[in-house]
């Protein structure tokens, strides 16, 4: 892998175009986005001698490209959009257009570290299935609430089936992610450990393994930087402020967050006792939450780094 400024592009990504910038050069390319684009850019790519592509996560468009690249052997760096635009502020870049994008991504790229490996694709596979159980289950949320400002009985029963048939749709759909994980002993495996640890039920389970594969290979604080679930400080001169946290993969925060509630209250006895003492010393509630659902995420990081199930202190 490349440590130096050369050798690194930027792509990015519309809907049906690419827009590819090398580093440290003024030439512009636009390609479909299609198979026969796509095609068209790796050869580009390899042309030029570029080992390094970093593109800016776009809503999905970007997954073929990214697979495309993979598969070619490039070495892949996915960019959030904030890490671009502030990239973009400090270099003063106030322009934008796909092209200057593509500059900016490639810049980016030549300064950034190797890549991550790529995702088993096993896994990669589960992910989108398990981004529309999430949005049924937002559905079912949605028409729960609408059908409160109805009285008309006929629209109510109306609403009522189609939350019957969501229901169902979400009940087979998780069983499928689940079958999809046991049908291969080493992600069973993986699943039976996250879910020996009190309070992990099986939706938690399927957000952990899919959404954050690299459980079991992170420190402890490493893994709660990942989720957003790290306080980080917010101190200046002799001023101490609150400590918060931000940022990281918000679904799997929020799945987390939710879990640590009945976990802290009932089903995991070491979040009760955490929770316990540090409402104890004035905590509010929420605060000791977000300490359980960290603790949480430790928990299963540290069962899979052992390999062995939870034991109870």
């Amino acid at each position: 892998m490349m440590n130096d400024n050369t050798g690194a592009a930027g792509i990015d990504i519309g809907k049906t175009k690419l827009d590819l910038a090398l580093s440290g050069r003024a030439e512009r390319w636009q390609f479909p986005n299609d198979d026969e684009g796509r095609a068209a850019l790796v050869v580009e790519l390899s042309k030029h001698g570029i080992a390094r592509v970093g593109l800016e996560a776009s809503g999905g468009y970007e997954r073929d490209i990214v697979d495309a690249l993979r598969h070619a052997d490039f070495d892949v760096i996915l960019f959030q959009p904030r890490q671009v635009h502030a990239y973009a502020v400090y270099r003063q870049q106030r322009a934008k257009t796909d092209a200057i994008d593509a500059g900016l991504i490639a810049a980016c790229a030549a300064e950034h570290g190797p890549g991550r490996d790529a995702p088993d694709p096993r896994i990669a596979a589960l992910s989108e299935p398990l981004r529309l159980l999430g949005q049924i289950e937002s559905d079912i949320v949605q028409l729960k609430t609408r059908r409160e400002a109805y009285r008309d009985e006929t629209i109510r029963a109306h609403i009522d089936e189609e939350i019957r048939r969501l229901k169902l749709w979400r009940s087979q759909l998780k069983r499928s992610l689940l079958a999809a994980l046991k049908a291969h002993d080493d992600l069973k495996h993986r699943l039976d450990l996250v879910l020996s640890v009190p309070g992990i039920g099986p939706r938690t389970a399927l957000i952990l393994i899919i959404h954050m594969p690299e459980l079991g290979t992170l420190s402890r604080e490493q893994a709660a930087s990942l989720a957003g679930l790290a306080p980080f400080n917010d101190d200046s001169a002799s001023r101490r402020g609150q400590r918060h946290i931000a940022g990281g993969r918000s679904d799997v925060r929020t799945a987390l967050y939710a879990a640590a509630l009945p976990a802290a209250f009932r089903w995991n006895k070491a979040l009760v006792s955490l929770y316990a003492r540090l409402t104890a010393k004035g905590k509010a509630h929420k605060q000791a939450l977000v300490a359980c659902a960290r603790k949480l995420l430790i928990f299963v990081n540290t069962v899979l780094q052992r390999q062995s199930p939870w034991i109870p202190a």
